[in-house]
């Protein structure tokens, strides 16, 4: 009996032995081919791990080696150490595709000790486009503590090179949602980028001159931001031997004089054979000059000739402006007469917030647009060639105006009667897709030239225009027109102590009508944000922390429990081993 027992033993300790080794073995050779194959599974609802088609084959095609410094590293508030471990799961997942050409570090812009050190670096790293959040988190013996980050990556590519900002920064969001937005456009910011710096030939874009539009000072900062992508001009349309055909997007920055019919014409067939313009348009004018040096301004119709353009596509900007009670500040002027002027910030109703539509990539996750003596702006026609999209509203508080009409600062003083401010969600953006009539259609166009190599063409190649009902949404304020001028940030409201969405809009418009990899569409990836309901945590959160504590160690208690009682049963009647 006690010989067959051990024998038994024996036997099932070798049995036991060899299993273990097999599974060894096995686990051993399933991790060395599996280093050779990847997989992963996503089983998110809104499939966050997932690159898109567009990513994919735009990574499958680079030719150089790419490289992404991330400076986000070191000590950080909670919400950015996600934002880092999220860049860094979507770095892996790209370098997957891109294989070796793709590579990336993290980098601490905090870690040198030495103060003056630490602030060159920081001055490099604004110098070269990145834009620096302070976080200020409380000791615990009391005070604050400041830390400067930078939530951003530059991106190189042989030898170009891009900086990229990934942290939304909208003051009408609380800090989960922009960051929860940054997330969401984290693909479509990376890609971006890498496309324009992987592209053969930089496009090109060109600010119509020639009709008293903007000057060169007054777009620089969009110009400059535009300049990190595209290959930026200025000038008039040649209608002895126009050729605009080389440049992907046209912008025509508040016109003040008439086009001739010779440059509508070569507008129109720029159009036609598939060119895109950004139209920004102010229907009515109003002295600025005449308001600053007195109180009362006259609002007149600014007629530039392109009216009757703008119809034939499918919109009319009205020559109206509005008032709206979610509006900007000024500077008023309210010393008594004789005295120092003493300046106080006060709301503008002629200068609103817009509102930008949600769901469209252009728009998305943007701060207000603050304009400047808007009009508005009508869908017209029932072609189904063309398609329509408003992108940016007034508030629900507005009231029109119709011109001409005086325009006095004393309106401050009034105390708006919010009853009369009820033409609400006035239109001022439209975007037209689709195939367009020629305005020229059924005109004599023997006269006009033609670029070199074009007939004339009545429809439209399918392209894009956006029409914008206000010529300074466009416009950067500059400070000191001398001989040392300095143009602000476009969107930057001093008063109100915040940048509006006015660059964002812009880039992303022109992004928009020049994207010929499908990449804009990345921007209205929905990746929902799943917040705590707060008064169910201060009402069972103690419960449900206990638990969460407990139960891991009750489990273990009981399947220790569990497993004795089985091996009792099995091994402790008589007779087992017969």
């Amino acid at each position: 009996m006690v010989t067959m027992k051990r024998t038994w033993k024996n036997n099932k300790a070798r049995k036991s032995l060899s299993q273990l080794l097999m599974t060894l073995v096995a686990i051993l050779l399933l991790g060395y081919l599996s280093s050779f194959v990847y997989f992963r599974l996503d089983l998110t609802a809104d499939k966050r791990y997932t690159l898109s088609e567009p990513t994919r084959i735009l990574l499958k095609k680079i030719d150089k080696q790419i490289f992404v410094r991330v400076y986000l590293e070191g000590d950080m508030p909670i919400g950015l150490k996600r934002m880092r471990r999220s860049i860094k799961e979507m770095l892996d997942e790209m370098r997957v595709v891109a294989g070796p050409r793709l590579a990336y570090d993290f980098v601490n812009p905090s870690e040198e000790e030495d103060a003056r050190l630490r602030q060159e670096f920081h001055n490099s790293l604004m110098e070269k486009g990145l834009k620096p959040v302070d976080v200020v988190e409380s000791k615990q013996e009391g005070g604050t503590d400041t830390r400067r980050v930078f939530p951003g990556v530059i991106i190189h590519y042989g030898s170009k090179n891009t900086a990229v900002n990934l942290l939304s920064n909208n003051p009408s969001l609380s800090s989960e949602e922009n960051l929860n937005q940054s997330l969401q456009s984290l693909e479509y910011e990376l890609v971006h980028a890498i496309s324009s710096l992987s592209a053969d030939t930089v496009k090109k874009i060109a600010f119509v001159e020639g009709h008293g539009e903007l000057g060169y000072l007054d777009v620089l900062d969009i110009t400059d931001e535009m300049a990190r992508y595209y290959e930026v001009y200025r000038g008039f349309i040649d209608t002895q031997s126009p050729n605009l055909d080389e440049y992907s997007v046209l912008i025509i920055a508040r016109p003040t004089g008439k086009f001739t019919e010779e440059e509508k014409f070569i507008l129109d067939q720029y159009i036609m054979n598939g060119g895109k313009v950004l139209w920004l348009i102010d229907a009515v004018t109003v002295n600025r000059d005449s308001l600053s040096t007195g109180e009362t301004t006259l609002a007149l119709v600014n007629e530039t000739n392109l009216e009757d353009m703008l119809f034939t596509y499918g919109a009319r900007v009205n020559p109206v402006l509005f008032k709206d009670l979610q509006c900007a500040l000024i500077p008023v002027n309210t010393a008594p007469a004789g005295e120092q002027p003493r300046f106080v910030p006060a709301p503008w109703p002629y200068y609103p917030l817009l509102a930008p539509r949600k769901d469209h990539p252009i728009t998305r996750n943007l701060n207000f647009i603050k304009a400047e003596y808007p009009g508005t702006v009508d869908t017209v026609g029932t072609s189904q060639a063309v398609r329509k999209t408003v992108l940016l509203v007034s508030s629900p508080y507005t009231r029109l105006v119709r011109v001409p009409s005086f325009i006095s600062l004393r309106q401050i003083d009034e105390k708006p009667v919010q009853e009369e401010y009820n033409q609400s969600f006035q239109p001022v953006s439209l975007l037209l897709e689709g195939e367009f009539q020629s305005v020229f259609s059924h005109r004599m166009t023997g006269k006009y030239a033609l670029s070199p190599g074009k007939t004339f063409r009545k429809q439209s190649l399918p392209t894009a225009m956006l029409v914008v009902a206000d010529g300074d949404l466009i416009r950067n304020e500059v400070r000191g027109r001398g001989s040392d001028p300095q143009p602000l940030p476009l969107g930057y409201d001093r008063y109100m102590q915040q940048t509006f969405g006015n660059k964002d809009f812009l880039m992303n418009a022109v992004n928009y009508l020049t994207d010929d990899a499908d990449l804009m569409p990345l921007r209205v990836r929905e990746r929902r944000l799943l917040l705590l309901d707060r008064a169910r945590i201060m009402e069972s959160g103690d419960f449900w922390k206990t638990g969460n504590l407990a139960a891991p160690v009750l489990l273990v208690v009981l399947f220790g429990v569990m497993v004795n009682i089985i091996r009792k049963r099995k091994y402790g009647r008589p007779g087992n081993f017969r």
